[in-house]
């Protein structure tokens, strides 16, 4: 029962909005991506902070050297990674409010469309073993983590869109990529249940990981992405938002039975 939670919640945070982004990509709707971005960002910090990092230390099979260590070389790693190009988080798309110059997705796909596919299966394939560990812990963490992934995976989707129609993709070859690509979550949940079931040790780990990973999404690329506009006119909206996916998360532990 659990492995099958765990796949329907890789449909739902992954392929489902992926679709959501594909609708939202091919109308250009700059005004709710960047709405996203800011509510994304306070759903990620409150759900790396409020659920799975008390989760793995609630577990007592966590020290505090440990802990400490493996959020620093897991936001660390992640930081490789990118670097790397093997995973990417990309939350533009032209005609939005950003200061990017004209034709910046151009440019970005002209770096190349088919390492941003290879970039998003490993990214997706890592979500799907962290809503896999959630799961394995706690049925009302996995939910929360499931919408946490959600919330952030609409507008990276829809930057990787905007990309991949720059880089001369038509809209059916897209999205069509994209789905394959996003197939990768339910490899991972189901690779992410059958390791971590069979070592539940590591499961606290595996949380502390994707702590690692909601933290470095949101303080290295989403909030800088608002850090950019100035006037008080847009920044007030931002943190308003910021704060209402952090509600948003509370709310959901609250109606899960966690409050």
């Amino acid at each position: 029962m659990t492995l099958i939670f765990i796949l329907l919640a890789n449909v739902v945070s992954t392929l489902i909005s992926m679709s959501l982004a594909a609708a939202l990509s091919f109308r250009l709707l700059a005004g709710v991506v960047d709405r996203m971005v800011s509510v994304a960002a306070g759903v990620l910090l409150a759900t790396a902070l409020v659920q799975l990092l008390p989760e793995a230390i609630g577990s007592h099979l966590v020290d505090a050297d440990s802990l400490g260590w493996v959020l620093t070389v897991g936001i660390v790693g992640f930081f490789i990674l990118e670097k790397l190009t093997l995973i990417h988080h990309t939350h533009h798309h032209e005609g939005d409010t950003h200061e990017h110059p004209h034709g910046y997705d151009a440019h970005e796909a002209g770096r190349g469309a088919w390492p941003i596919l290879v970039g998003d299966a490993f990214h997706n394939f890592g979500d799907g073993a962290v809503i896999a560990a959630a799961f394995l812990l706690d049925v009302r963490g996995g939910v929360l983590t499931a919408a946490a992934v959600f919330a952030h995976e609409v507008p990276h989707e829809i930057g990787d869109f905007m990309i991949l129609l720059n880089a001369g993709f038509t809209r059916p070859r897209a999205f069509g990529f994209m789905l394959i690509s996003g197939l990768s979550a339910l490899l991972g949940g189901a690779a992410g249940y059958f390791l971590l079931e069979a070592n539940r040790l590591l499961v606290p780990y595996a949380l502390l990981v994707a702590a690692a990973s909601f933290i470095y999404i949101a303080l290295s690329d989403l909030l800088p992405e608002m850090m950019r506009r100035k006037p008080l006119s847009s920044s007030v909206p931002e943190v308003v938002l910021v704060l209402c996916g952090v509600a948003l998360a509370g709310l959901i532990r609250v109606m899960l039975g966690r409050g």
